[in-house]
């Protein structure tokens, strides 16, 4: 079976989130099917596997966290023999390792951010498309102390945040401004460059509060039992837009996809059995995203993985809910999702 042999990125134990993760999983050959009723579940899914379209293992990447606990159940899957094919399942610290190589046609497919999914179909000219979305909301407000019950709470607030020019700083300004503030006015928003330094300050300051996410939420709070989640933004955004808050997709290149649809048609069934685990099985999941590295301890994984939302939507969920999504980031600042709305053919559909 496959397993990740290498990181190319050592965080430390808070570093369990890389924005919102390099190892390589060797691709172990398919078992010769056998005939007759007495098959094993082993050899039958191995039977299956060789009348996909493509031989090779499929290519996919991940970043550390929530993105990627989604997918780690493939490799039990593997293991107990009823994953459709091989998967070369690979992790990265940042997004900016994994798009030179989706575009240099080096992986098949990745889990990465939305708006960065947006940004490479402009880049591509169409040549990159969403199969589903991966992971909902992962943003908290995390506070010292037991002062916000409300967004309204946050008037004339301080509030520390990483991801400038990102998803949370769009997430946030369209939060506030849809519960009657202006974010550059009513609140003081501070950026931090990583998720280390916003615990760091907060841990000085008084009445701290900050955005920040899951799994890195669950892990600040473990470690500094002053801090609470006052605030899911995932809730919040549902109750002022009419669809879901996303954090990431899986995409695949659109010629990879032309050339094996049945590959990428049961990568999703794989796929969803994989997500149904990650919501099931805390333990098992936990202990392999320890095991791989996507998360530094399997006690913080266990504890996180309710909050991450983990998800597989697809087809007509995938297009509704991400459109919308891009919608707003687009809105905000048309950068954010590379200059443009991406077009109908951005969203994957079984032929």
């Amino acid at each position: 079976m496959k397993k990740f042999v290498s990181l190319l990125l050592a965080l430390s134990m808070m570093l369990c989130l890389a924005a919102c993760g390099g190892s390589a999983g060797s691709a172990v050959s398919a078992s010769t099917a056998v005939s007759g009723e007495a098959a094993s579940s082993e050899a039958a899914s191995s039977e299956a596997a060789e009348t996909l379209s493509a031989t090779k293992a499929l290519r996919i990447a991940g970043l550390k966290g929530p993105t990627t606990m989604g997918l780690v159940n493939l490799l039990s899957m593997e293991q107990a023999g009823t994953a459709a094919m091989d998967y070369d399942l690979q992790l990265y610290g940042a997004a900016d390792e994994i798009v030179p190589l989706l575009m240099k046609g080096e992986l098949d497919m990745a889990a990465i951010p939305a708006n960065l999914a947006a940004t490479l179909y402009q880049k591509t000219g169409g040549g990159i498309e969403a199969v589903a979305v991966n992971t909902l909301g992962v943003l908290y407000i995390v506070e010292k102390g037991d002062t916000v019950q409300s967004f309204e709470d946050l008037k004339g607030r301080t509030i520390l945040s990483t991801g400038k020019g990102t998803t949370p700083e769009y997430v946030l300004r369209y939060l506030l401004t849809s519960n009657g503030m202006d974010p550059d006015k009513d609140v003081d928003i501070q950026y931090c460059s990583e998720a280390t330094e916003v615990t760091a300050q907060m841990a000085t300051m008084e009445d701290a509060i900050a955005v920040l996410p899951q799994p890195y939420v669950t892990a600040a709070c473990l470690q500094d039992d002053s801090l609470r989640v006052a605030l899911d933004l995932t809730e919040e955004w549902n109750k002022v837009a009419g669809t879901q808050l996303i954090t990431g997709v899986t995409v695949v290149r659109k010629e990879y996809a032309q050339q094996h649809p049945d590959v990428v048609a049961a990568f999703l069934a794989d796929y969803a059995e994989s997500v149904e685990d990650a919501n099931t099985d805390l333990d098992g999941t936990a202990a392999l995203c320890e095991e791989q590295g996507v998360v530094a301890k399997a006690a913080i994984a266990k504890k996180a993985l309710p909050a991450c939302n983990i998800v597989c939507l697809t087809g007509e969920e995938l297009k509704t809910n991400a459109s919308a999504y891009l919608q707003v980031l687009y809105d905000a600042d048309p950068a954010a999702v590379g200059g443009a709305l991406p077009g109908e053919d951005f969203y994957w559909t079984a032929g």
